[in-house]
């Protein structure tokens, strides 16, 4: 880097790890410009298309990244996919250090027999459905009247809720009409969440299980005989009030009278199951479970009973899973870009100059949203040492390359039509309009969900409104 210019970092991803990583940087006392890459014509990530819409408080998060980007020191650059509009090669040329915060965003594998088969579906596709994920079929098969759910963190109670909430109590929230006609149409009774340790295990934080039991004319279902707690249980209760809030959540449920349960739908929450065959022969048909105990310390070993639970659709919600980034090495067990303390590292073993990974494709899918927040100081004290140190340059001769105006030349000389932070502003506007007045319901929002549609009103360009 020459001392006539600010240091110029690109971030790939404008998720929260991505903009909590720029805003870090931005203070972080280096004279930086900051251009944050997303692939998407919108903003925020896991906070518009991971998070359930009937979760407001959570979707808040949204106004603190919202501030952070409106002081217009960290650029937006949208609707721009790294590896297919632009190369990491050129990014390179033109930005001395590039950040990936590009997350996980498919579904942790669940190696069972029948996992394939018609009516098994993974958690994240699902959410990204309901959140009105531009890169995802419009419809969704939602026709069986019992659902197995596998995973007992938030997403699965997500996915359990949005499933047997009925969609009336949906239509404040900014969900999207074509979710609206699918889930208006399902005929689902019944979802049961399996999980194969024990109640006091279990990842739901608190307030996402409390609020289960509120959802209106839907029965929380418990058992007696899934209640199992050792040594290794009990320590995590002391040890954690969330857990101790979990448990005593739960413990609460098995008090209930079967006569107090006089809802329409029912979500059941079984313990000490673990999958271990989706059934079926032509579609699933049902879901084998094997009865587990626990071990003294918390894990769990199986019992040699099975138990076959009819349902006819199966969703993991295992987890989380990175996907690829071209020309980067890959973890494909681990599902990240390898790495120590966010410094790439290549194939060879050697740290790539002037590349750095960030959020969960760093570590993987493990914390909520603010923890990234320490993820992202440790990544960029890292390239805060490196610059120092006189590491990083962009790899070009040419320093009229390197920047902010040269990468929007070389997009649009190469015909990518990307988005900026005002037309971000133009699309929630345009969003925000459209929630006055829809179905008779006052709604903040209505979510865009046409890529095209979102990419024209983000560029100003005429569009047919197609919302869909």
């Amino acid at each position: 880097m020459t001392s006539s210019r600010p240091l110029s970092v690109a971030l790939v991803g404008a998720g929260p790890a991505g903009i909590y990583a720029a805003d870090i940087l931005s203070k972080s006392g280096l004279e930086v410009s900051i251009d944050l890459f997303e692939r998407l014509p919108a903003p925020f990530g896991l906070v518009r298309y991971g998070v359930a819409p009937d979760h407001p408080r959570i979707k808040q998060i949204i106004v603190a990244l919202y501030k952070i980007l409106q002081r217009g020191d960290v650029r937006l650059i949208g609707n721009v996919d790294v590896g297919t509009d632009v190369s990491l090669a050129e990014l390179q040329r033109h930005y001395d250090a590039v950040i990936f915060s590009t997350g996980s965003d498919r579904d942790a594998p669940l190696n069972i027999p029948g996992i394939d088969l018609p009516g098994s579906y993974g958690a994240a596709d699902f959410v990204s459905w309901y959140d009105g994920h531009p890169d995802v079929p419009r419809t969704w098969p939602l026709e069986a009247k019992e659902v197995a759910v596998v995973g007992v963190g938030n997403v699965a109670l997500d996915v359990a809720r949005m499933l047997a909430k009925h969609v009336e109590d949906l239509m404040p929230t900014e969900i999207p009409p074509n979710v609206v006609e699918g889930l208006r149409a399902s005929p689902v009774t019944d979802v049961h969440v399996f999980g194969r340790r024990g109640p006091a295990q279990v990842k739901f934080t608190p307030l996402e299980l409390r609020e289960l039991g509120k959802v209106p004319d839907v029965d929380v279902i418990v058992y007696d005989e899934d209640f199992q707690f050792d040594e290794g249980s009990e320590e995590a209760i002391r040890a954690s009030n969330q857990t101790k809030q979990v448990v005593k959540t739960l413990m609460d449920w098995t008090l209930k009278e079967e006569s107090d349960r006089t809802a329409s739908r029912r979500i059941h929450l079984h313990f000490l199951h673990r999958p271990v065959e989706v059934l079926g022969a032509d579609r699933v048909e049902g879901l084998r479970t094997e009865r587990t105990e626990l071990a003294g310390d918390g894990s769990v070993r199986g019992t040699g009973e099975f138990v076959d639970t009819p349902v006819q659709a199966v969703y993991r919600a295992v987890g989380y899973y990175g996907s690829p980034v071209p020309d980067l090495p890959f973890d494909e067990r681990a599902g990240v870009i390898p790495n120590t303390e966010g410094r790439v590292i290549g194939e060879d073993g050697t740290y790539l100059r002037g590349v750095y990974a960030t959020g969960w494709i760093k570590r993987g899918p493990v914390g909520l949203i603010g923890s990234t927040k320490s993820d992202a100081q440790q990544t960029i004290a890292h390239l805060v040492e490196d610059a120092e140190a006189g590491l990083l340059h962009a790899r070009t001769d040419d320093e009229s390359a390197v920047g902010h105006d040269a990468m929007l030349q070389a997009l649009e000389e190469a015909g990518v039509r990307y988005t900026t932070w005002q037309g971000w502003e133009l699309l929630d506007a345009f969003e925000r309009s459209l929630g006055g007045a829809y179905d008779g319901i006052e709604r903040e929002r209505v979510k865009v969900v046409q890529r095209e549609t979102m990419t024209a009103i983000s560029r100003g360009e005429e569009h047919d409104g197609r919302l869909l």
